[in-house]
């Protein structure tokens, strides 16, 4: 006779594979070994040491993915999954709290592009897309001073630059 199944522990029926997982999923193996290591997901083990997933771990996946989409990092959905059940759905007022703590970040996210869409015509890179504009907005790869990547993209005021403020420089007496 087989033995009855603990109450509330899936059955062997509702564990995938990490092969079923990934079929489901459309992620590769390697990403959920990748998630399991970051926190993402959790995996059981066979006696034989397999991986076994519960189907709850693809909503957690789906998650992930979605929080990546909106352009969170991998330890801000962790962060955010860190908050939810892990063997059910989250019910409406678990799932409110995690997408209001979103809501910033994504604000955030949507003004870093409006910033990108408004200078995708003029600077980008070292800090042009023009050969000719480069030497009149980067002379002398002023901007390398502010740091390293695409300076005048990342820059939040695009009339001052994102090279540090240049010396005061003494008149003579001449006024010249």
């Amino acid at each position: 006779m087989p033995a009855p199944e603990t109450a509330g522990a899936p059955s062997r029926h509702d564990l995938l594979t990490i092969g079923r997982l990934s079929e489901r999923s459309g992620l590769a193996t390697s990403a959920l070994r990748y998630y399991e290591k970051l926190g993402l997901i959790h995996a059981t083990r066979t006696t034989g040491g397999q991986r076994r997933y519960t189907r709850v771990t693809l909503r957690r996946i789906a998650f992930v993915r979605a929080a990546q989409r909106v352009g969170l990092s991998l330890d801000e959905a962790r962060v955010a999954l860190d908050r939810l059940p892990e063997n059910r759905a989250p019910n409406g007022d678990e799932w409110d709290s995690v997408a209001g703590s979103w809501q910033s970040r994504i604000d955030e996210q949507i003004a870093e592009l409006e910033r990108l869409k408004a200078k995708l015509g003029g600077c980008i890179g070292c800090g042009c897309l023009s050969l000719t504009r480069c030497a009149l907005y980067n002379a002398g790869d002023r901007a390398a001073a502010a740091g390293p990547g695409a300076r005048y993209l990342l820059t939040r005021d695009p009339a001052t630059g994102p090279e540090p403020a240049a010396p005061e420089v003494a008149l003579d007496a001449c006024g010249g």
